[in-house]
């Protein structure tokens, strides 16, 4: 990738653009290019922390196996997001797996790069600080807001964000989604069955239309309203 196109990708990540230029400068220059085939392993649970990614191209799926073996997918890390600072800051190893999704581009910040910056740089260290700060409000809103909604709600609020973060990867408007019935159960720790079924609902009230590993948004506006029952 050309540099000034990796420049764009990481300026339309808020945390990002919020860091003094010079330190950003100085981590674009020090990170490496990494390249992964669609559903190779970046990492694994429990493996030691080797950098802080950024997501160039693609998508990374972070998630956890229950003991009898079923994948829990806790998100997919889209362009311009940073990950994996976490177990660089406590020296504990990585708490998820994470595979590509699609051939996918990183960004990656060496664990010795990351680890110069946090002792010997102030404002870095604020900027991780505020970084993690984002993460804990971004889980605790998420909780407060599926908590108490039926999977139909889940399932339509996982839909809504997923959409809105594709418009904002693609800066532009689009109404179609490319995912799996059975990505979407794990996201919202169900069967199946069970999603199609409420997908074939939404088709009925002609909120979504179904095609084959995609869905189409057809009314923005009634699908964020029954994000919220």
């Amino acid at each position: 990738m050309q540099s000034a196109e990796v420049n764009y990708i990481l300026k339309q990540n808020p945390w990002f653009a919020s860091l003094p230029e010079n330190l950003a400068k100085q981590l674009q220059q020090k990170c490496k290019i990494k390249h992964l085939n669609d559903k190779q392993i970046l990492h694994q649970k429990n493996d030691m922390a080797d950098g802080f990614y950024c997501v160039l191209t693609g998508l990374i799926r972070a998630s956890n196996f229950t003991l009898e073996g079923k994948e829990l997918v806790l998100t997919w890390i889209q362009p311009g997001n940073w990950f994996g600072e976490i177990s660089l800051i406590d020296g504990q190893p990585r708490t998820h797996d994470a595979h590509a999704e699609g051939a996918t581009t990183l960004l990656m910040c060496p664990k010795a790069v990351f680890d110069f910056l946090l002792s010997e740089d102030n404002q870095w260290q604020i900027h991780i600080m505020r970084l993690l700060c984002q993460r804990v409000r971004a889980t605790f809103s998420l909780i407060d807001e599926t908590g108490c909604l039926s999977l139909k709600g889940q399932l339509c609020k996982r839909l809504s964000l997923l959409h809105k973060g594709l418009e904002e990867q693609q800066h532009t408007m689009t109404n179609e989604l490319s995912i799996s019935q059975d990505a979407l159960a794990q996201l919202i720790h169900s069967s199946r069955q069970t999603v199609n079924k409420i997908l074939q609902s939404l088709q009925t009230e002609q909120v979504i239309k179904l095609r084959y590993g995609k869905i189409v948004i057809l009314n923005r506006l009634a699908l964020e309203k029954l994000s919220q029952i």
